[in-house]
């Protein structure tokens, strides 16, 4: 008698308007059934998508979210408990902020430069006026330090507050600034290190960015850095996962960034999918196997061939001697199944601070100098929820820092306001936009108009300020272009 086959739980890929996909259904070569697609339009589509999930019958919905739309996707997994997301939401918990990979780290007693983060005026000040610097600044909102553009060594608080006047980083997230040799990019499949390179910084310099000049190589990885990879990696309880791992002049190993969201070559897009099918059709494909250490091989393979290889496969080999006694045949790193967990270890009552410390009343960080909140609006106005909806862009929050009586050695005054980029007369017209890019050496007219006309204007200073590589889906927009949108943008006043 033969046994019915185990049906297949119905896959769903999740895609965001105006975000460049990390997979495709090539991903998932041999998946017998129709995989959906499910596409985020942003700001008011919340209940749409959840009727567009349920409608479709998606028990799988595959895909990260963005920092911008992460807390509106909480409540769109807590209005879908039957569905199931990959990555889940706390296992992207890290994606959204440095700050969430500060309390991640903390929680789990994984090694971090020495960071504070603050929301208050008052802390912030006493701590730029009394702290031993050098400092680095960094961006804590998204997941996304592009070419090292929004990282920032500081060597006094005058130079500090002049960063924080200049940008709008909200909350301050300033770390000691470790002396490096290099830092390591680890890229773990099923806790199982798959991928591994040095990024090591020209000499002199400190930013280990290539598109800063960094060089990279795939040799000699230390095992204690693949090891604690491995240990972010179980406590996420990620199927994939990706961490920067810095190396110190001493040799010490600290956390920089850990998070499900990073760039990977296709074939390696490619194995997560073929993780993922083994580990949701487990009676149907075979466990995967990834060689330890293939990189090492794999990276002596020019990268420009590295971003077109598709289906890499390894075989296993078997281990026996001349007596036939049997060697071991155990992997240093197994891959192993991830568990799927009912529940929120990070909910975001607890977690988002971010909202909780705008929607918390009256403060120094949205009030003006007339004592009204945020560009006049009342408390009111600014607690009502769709103040907060996600737009694709960073719409509720700007920090300015201005420091009105500077003293010698120290910082006399921090002014800080939150007020929404979405104000009336903040926001520039699409016609200074597409004059921007024109004003980059390599972008014509047609190229910038396309652009604007395709993302809008929110899309843009979504791309350009969170997510530059959505740039790069244009045709003719590569890297060296893209480098030099981000360098003329760094010193751009457009938004001012």
């Amino acid at each position: 008698m033969t046994m019915p086959k185990q049906s297949l739980p119905r896959i769903g890929m999740l895609y965001l308007d105006h975000v460049l996909r990390f997979f495709d259904k090539s991903n998932f070569k041999g998946w017998p059934d129709k995989i959906e697609q499910v596409v985020y339009q942003w700001g008011n589509d919340k209940q749409r998508f959840i009727d567009e999930v349920k409608r479709k019958k998606i028990d799988v919905l595959i895909g990260n979210v963005p920092a911008t739309a992460y807390e509106t996707f909480r409540e769109i997994a807590r209005a879908l408990p039957e569905v199931r997301f990959i990555p889940t939401l706390d296992s992207q918990f890290c994606n959204k902020s440095k700050e969430n990979v500060t309390h991640f780290c903390h929680k789990y007693q994984l090694p971090i430069p020495k960071t504070k983060i603050f929301y208050q005026v008052e802390e912030a000040l006493a701590y730029i006026n009394n702290t031993q610097y050098p400092k680095i600044v960094k961006r804590s909102y998204g997941p996304s330090n592009y070419g090292g553009y929004f990282v920032h060594k500081i060597d006094s608080a005058e130079e500090a507050v002049r960063l924080f006047s200049k940008k709008r980083y909200y909350p301050a997230y300033i770390q000691d600034f470790v002396p490096m040799k290099a830092d390591i990019r680890i890229m773990l499949v099923g806790h199982q290190p798959v991928c591994a390179f040095w990024r090591r910084p020209p000499e002199g310099e400190w930013l280990t960015n290539t598109s800063q000049g960094g060089s990279m190589d795939y040799q000699n990885v230390p095992e204690d850095v693949l090891e604690l990879a491995v240990r972010a990696s179980k406590a996420a309880n990620a199927e994939y996962w990706a961490c920067d791992i810095a190396v110190s002049t001493d040799d010490e190993y600290t956390i920089l960034e850990c998070a499900t969201a990073f760039a990977a070559f296709p074939y390696i897009r490619d194995w997560i999918g073929q993780y993922l099918m083994w580990l949701l059709a487990p009676q149907r494909f075979d466990k995967p196997y990834f060689a330890h250490k293939n990189w090492e091989e794999l990276g002596k393979i020019d990268s420009s061939l590295l971003r077109t290889m598709r289906h890499i496969s390894f075989g296993q080999a078997s281990h026996s001697t001349d007596t036939g006694e049997y060697a071991p045949a155990d992997e240093q790193y197994s891959l192993l199944e991830t568990r799927h967990v009912r529940g929120e270890e990070w909910p975001s009552e607890a977690w988002n601070f971010q909202d909780m410390h705008l929607l918390s009343g009256v403060n120094p960080y949205n009030r003006n100098a007339h004592g009204a909140v945020g560009n006049g609006r009342t408390q009111a106005q600014i607690n009502q929820p769709d103040s907060f909806l996600d737009t694709g862009i960073e719409d509720h929050q700007e920090v300015t820092v201005a420091d009105h009586h500077s003293l010698p050695g120290a910082v006399s005054e921090l002014k800080l306001e939150v007020q929404p980029e979405t104000d009336a007369g903040r926001l520039p017209e699409p016609e200074q936009l597409v004059a921007f890019f024109q004003s980059v050496k390599g972008i014509g007219n047609v190229l910038s108009q396309e652009i604007v006309d395709t993302l809008g204007v929110s899309g843009v200073l979504y791309a350009l300020e969170h997510e530059p590589q959505q740039l790069t889906a244009f045709r003719n927009l590569k890297q060296k272009k893209l480098e030099a949108i981000l360098r003329c943008w760094e010193e751009h006043e457009l938004v001012c």
